[in-house]
């Protein structure tokens, strides 16, 4: 799966094309390389966005091309 469909599936940025933007001016890393948009993600991957001063860091458990409110929480794991 492309790395901005997944943010946008997670529900970790609202939009695709804002997570586009984000990998975009290089705020997204994946393993630690930056990462472009078409990146492909795998589940045990490490996902960190940038929001300003603040990182997020997670890891990916599921991936799905159609996802519930309910079910884009479980998508991923939050790592300190």
């Amino acid at each position: 799966m492309r790395l901005d469909k997944f943010l946008k599936n997670a529900r970790l940025i609202k939009r695709r094309t804002v997570a586009k933007e984000a990998c975009d001016q290089s705020r997204v890393s994946v393993n630690g390389k930056i990462a472009k948009a078409s990146t492909e993600v795998k589940v045990g991957d490490i996902v960190a966005i940038t929001f300003g001063t603040r990182t997020t860091k997670v890891e990916i458990t599921a991936l799905a091309e159609h996802v519930t409110k309910d079910f884009a929480k479980e998508m991923y794991r939050v790592i300190e």
